[in-house]
């Protein structure tokens, strides 16, 4: 795992992650390591943006790293919708230290390209 507290990306447009978040719901991802498959809900946490809660004693922590490219399943809120893939950036993997997510890490996101439905995870 990697620790980095800095997005270094002050250009994000807001209205635009206010869409995705609109859009989805969750987002699933398998690991290639482990075999193991994880969900999570998404959530918009801070300026920096869209990302996910992860407990600190998750294994999930030991296998991602800043910068890495996942494959991740992307879930509207809606049943009647389509999941979608879309490649995805990890941006930063940060330890909450304080308030109402202590001891958890926020795992940064960032989506960089759409995948074909029927591609595999």
């Amino acid at each position: 795992m990697q620790e980095n507290t800095s997005t270094g990306n002050r250009e994000e447009k807001r209205s635009q992650l206010r869409k995705v978040l609109d859009r989805f719901y969750s987002v699933e991802f398998k690991l290639k390591e482990t075999g193991s498959l994880y969900h999570f809900k998404l959530r918009d946490l801070s300026s920096s943006g869209l990302g996910i809660l992860v407990n600190e004693d998750s294994a999930v922590l030991e296998h991602l790293t800043v910068n890495e490219i996942l494959k991740m399943k992307y879930y509207p809120p809606e049943a009647s919708r389509s999941a979608e893939f879309l490649k995805t950036k990890i941006k930063h993997i940060t330890k909450k230290e304080q308030g109402s997510f202590k001891g958890h890490f926020l795992i940064g996101l960032s989506i960089i390209e759409k995948h074909a439905l029927d591609d595999k995870t």
